[in-house]
């Protein structure tokens, strides 16, 4: 099936993407704040293990991803249930799914470069405040958070970069609906296979774009 071109048809996709990436983006930054400073200074039996399981998904093939999420949060599971009886919908197939997805793909990419900044603020800067009697809220909010802000923008900038690009997961857990969970990903894919070329080319160049734009940011900000 040729898609036809017009504006409408261009920028659903790319609004829906940016809405995805926006919202995922900001989940994965807080919870990567959070996680990335306490696994930078914590020290306990087994760390490694915990370490690899927070990266498990950056490795992991999207689709292998996609298929657990469809496991855990499908209809059959009870966490699907209890969601579909408090909103009245599924998650397969909502950009709600969608979300879920681009959340769990970036959250590997944006935790890593997070991690990397608190473990290089001076702990002996955070045992002094400590000693003066700053509670550790305080030293996480005025000393380690502002001493590691440029890793933590670029964590933020990658984690939308790495959601907006995400494909084979959103797919198999949001599947391809136009308007609803079609993302540029999904949209280019689509088009490739129905011969729509021009199309495919309009939105490879739109996230292209996108992309390009997000990680020059990153770069201003990891640059020494």
């Amino acid at each position: 099936m040729v898609i036809p071109i017009d504006a409408s048809t261009f920028w659903q996709p790319i609004g829906l993407s940016i809405q995805i990436s926006l919202i995922a983006s900001a989940i994965v930054f807080l919870f990567s704040v959070f996680i990335a400073w306490k696994m930078a200074k914590a020290r306990f039996i087994g760390k490694s293990i915990v370490e690899t399981l927070l990266l498990l998904p950056l490795v992991l093939p999207p689709s292998v991803i996609g298929f657990i999420l469809l496991v855990g949060l499908g209809r059959r599971s009870w966490i699907g249930r209890t969601y579909e009886s408090i909103f009245g919908q599924p998650i397969v197939f909502s950009w709600e799914g969608a979300v879920i997805a681009a959340t769990v793909v970036a959250f590997p990419l944006a935790y890593r470069t997070m991690r990397a900044g608190f473990e290089g603020v001076d702990s002996d800067l955070e045992d002094s405040a400590r000693a003066l009697g700053a509670s550790e809220w305080q030293v996480f909010r005025y000393l380690s958070v502002p001493l590691a802000f440029r890793s933590l923008t670029a964590g933020y900038i990658l984690g939308f970069c790495r959601g907006l690009g995400e494909f084979g997961a959103t797919l198999m857990i949001a599947g391809n609906i136009p308007g609803k969970t079609q993302t540029i990903p999904t949209a280019i894919y689509v088009a490739t296979d129905g011969g729509s070329m021009r199309m495919a080319w309009a939105w490879a160049g739109a996230i292209l774009a996108l992309s390009f734009l997000m990680l020059m940011l990153a770069n201003r900000f990891t640059k020494d």
